[in-house]
């Protein structure tokens, strides 16, 4: 007599969340979207409840609060991560405090949100968080000044979109500049990412950040041959005007992902887009308001 198959939850490995509490409407937020089938969570009062609790036992992913300073959430990083070093921890914070992005990335926090940030943003990178099999060697820095940051990314989408998260937190610009910013330093990345590492998470994108008074620069270099861009009927940068969508096709026979459109969009959102003579590196430039490059 043949038997009903058994449950998902029933063969599966179930995962374990452990948030510490928040506002009422974060908590909400978080409830919706752990699908209680498959993760166990918890909710503990502070940061020391947190760390006594992951030396217990392992949590697949955690989530600070917002009640607490991302100086805090850090500090509780680098003890987790005596005990539990490849937890996934997610840093939420009331306020942002310039360096403390910086400090998250060197103790391999998965993202920083500052208070207020965007609902569709936070509950996008909680899900990678939860389907990521792992993460936690994706970025590093190679050198650090408040000014200016090499870091070393790997060709991952997933990762590429941590970066950009973290970009956001960091930056100090008005909401629509920064986003338009981290539009353009994206697409830029993932044509790097899948044109010049393959999508291999073994090969790495070198990414810098620069702020001066008057401008930020976004330099990506892909550890690829290069290319011209004269080559690119790939992209929708080498369309006539009277057929936009041409290199479609020019994709979908050489089997690329849908798209095509990043270095035009890019060209839009920023001043100025300069790639080098051998193809696999680019510069984004953007440049600030006068009157607030002065203030």
């Amino acid at each position: 007599m043949a038997t009903a198959p058994p449950k998902p939850n029933e063969t599966a490995a179930r995962h374990k969340a452990l948030l510490v509490d928040s506002s009422a409407e974060i908590n909400q937020l978080l409830a919706n979207l752990f699908d209680h089938r498959e993760w166990d969570v918890a909710i503990v009062k502070n940061n020391q409840e947190a760390l006594e609790s992951a030396r217990r036992q392992t949590f697949d992913l955690i989530i600070t609060s917002e009640r607490t300073s991302g100086q805090e959430d850090v500090q509780l990083l680098r003890r987790l991560r005596i005990v539990r070093p490849h937890t996934r921890l997610i840093i939420l914070t009331d306020e942002f405090v310039p360096g403390d992005v910086l400090a998250a990335i060197r103790e391999r926090a998965f993202s920083y949100f500052a208070q207020p940030f965007s609902t569709e943003k936070f509950e996008e990178i909680i899900r990678t968080a939860m389907e990521e099999p792992y993460w936690d060697d994706g970025i590093e820095i190679l050198s650090a000044t408040p000014n200016w940051v090499r870091l070393a990314v790997r060709c991952e989408v997933a990762t590429a979109n941590r970066l950009i998260q973290f970009y956001r937190e960091a930056s100090d610009l008005p909401d629509a500049e920064t986003e338009e910013v981290a539009t353009a330093f994206r697409e830029i990345l993932l044509n790097a990412i899948e044109h010049g590492g393959k999508f291999d998470p073994r090969q790495h994108v070198e990414v810098s950040y620069v702020r001066t008074k008057r401008m930020i620069l976004c330099k990506v270099k892909d550890p690829g041959k290069g290319f011209s861009l004269e080559e690119l009927r790939h992209a929708a940068l080498d369309n006539p005007p009277e057929e936009p969508f041409r290199h479609m096709e020019e994709r979908e026979a050489r089997g690329l992902r849908p798209g095509g459109f990043g270095i035009l969009m890019s060209q839009k959102l920023v001043d100025d887009l300069l790639y080098s003579e051998k193809g696999n590196e680019v510069m984004l430039i953007k440049y600030l308001d006068r009157k607030e490059s002065e203030e």
